[in-house]
């Protein structure tokens, strides 16, 4: 098995990062969780025995963490901080500008330059390449191009050549990714487009923060089971962040409510 063979490798090149990520992750919901985490831990731990490696000290809090039930859920950036990958492909799941969905929200602003929803190849090269330089570390053209790849098969899952919101969200920590609490109450397009209107009070194309509030109180009551209210401050001010000065318009909040157009 190829995946268990790049887990006993000193270092793991990102292609090989990609294949053992993509075998552990069998249902392709873009996370490691019940038996899939389990079963990865248990064969983590052969591959290293096999190999003569002892176990890392990360890799050792990591199966204390998550090695003795079947709650457990990361994604791949907890998988990115225990294993031993080549070190500029790391930078990708270390990058500090992306530890908070806030800063991601501005982040996603900034390169997705034509507001067309999603990040295009050209523009996640761009990401990859300032994160880089912003960590002082100088690659060829033909390594960026294989990153670019490489982080294109791994997150796109609808598998169009290009990264949605959702998708592009798996560089955050499972716990900071509020989009997952949203992932159950999305509206298709008529519905998001008739709350939209409905919350856009004065008709003036845009939400502001008071019809956001107002929108989010009526989300959280509808939707007790996947939102608490209590995190309301939270969700107002990562969706803001992807607002134009306070202006959340409708293309950029459909981009966390809407599920699909119509």
């Amino acid at each position: 098995m190829a995946a268990e063979t790049h887990l006993q490798g000193v270092e793991i090149s990102a292609a090989q990062f990609f294949e053992i990520w993509n075998h552990y992750d069998s249902d392709g919901n873009g996370y490691l969780d019940g038996k899939e985490l389990l079963n990865f831990i248990q064969e983590l731990q052969q591959a290293r025995k096999k190999a003569g490696l002892e176990l890392t000290p990360e890799m050792k809090a990591f199966v204390d963490q998550y090695g003795k039930s079947t709650d457990g859920k990361i994604g791949i950036v907890e998988l990115a901080q225990i294993l031993p990958t080549e070190e500029n492909f790391l930078l990708f799941f270390r990058c500090q500008q992306l530890k908070s969905s806030e800063d991601f929200m501005q982040t996603w602003r900034k390169y997705d330059t034509d507001h067309s929803g999603f990040i295009e190849t050209e523009e996640l090269k761009s990401f990859l390449k300032d994160l880089l330089q912003k960590a002082n570390k100088q690659i060829g053209d033909s390594k960026l191009t294989e990153y670019t790849e490489i982080m294109l098969k791994m997150f796109d899952s609808n598998n169009d050549g290009k990264l949605e919101l959702t998708e592009m969200a798996s560089l955050l920590p499972v716990q900071e990714n509020f989009l997952l609490q949203f992932k159950s109450v999305k509206m298709r397009g008529k519905e998001f487009n008739k709350a939209f209107e409905l919350y856009d009070q004065d008709g003036n194309g845009y939400i502001d923060e008071n019809e956001l509030d107002a929108l989010l109180k009526d989300l959280c009551e509808k939707n007790k089971k996947d939102l608490d209210i209590n995190n309301l401050p939270a969700y107002k001010k990562n969706m803001m962040a992807l607002s134009d000065g306070g202006k959340l318009y409708r293309t950029e909040l459909a981009l966390i409510l809407c599920a699909e157009q119509d």
